[in-house]
């Protein structure tokens, strides 16, 4: 005979009705898989990205987030952009 609801099993998941509009460091750090060790270090060199305090808090908005992605991209291919020059310079082929 089935027991029924055992110590939280077949428990629903609740959603909440609430938008996350903000990410904790660790929850950026899941999202964008990074360690909180690089992000950290990304920070001390000026390229992390824009953070908001609340109390005690330390949050990234989305918007945040995403400026964020997109200086990282453009700094992508800027280096792509330069090391490319530099192959050709020196007469060797890019890829």
């Amino acid at each position: 005979m089935p027991r029924g609801n055992v110590a939280g099993k077949d428990k629903p998941e609740t959603v909440s009705s609430t938008p996350r509009l903000a990410l904790s460091i660790a929850q950026f750090c899941e999202a964008h898989n990074i360690s909180e060790a690089f992000f950290y270090k990304l920070k001390r060199q000026g390229m992390g990205p824009r953070e908001m305090k609340l109390g005690t808090r330390t949050l990234i908005t989305f918007e945040a987030a995403a400026k964020w992605r997109a200086a990282r991209e453009a700094t992508g291919s800027a280096e792509v952009t330069v090391s490319a020059r530099r192959s050709e310079r020196s007469g060797e082929a890019y890829e």
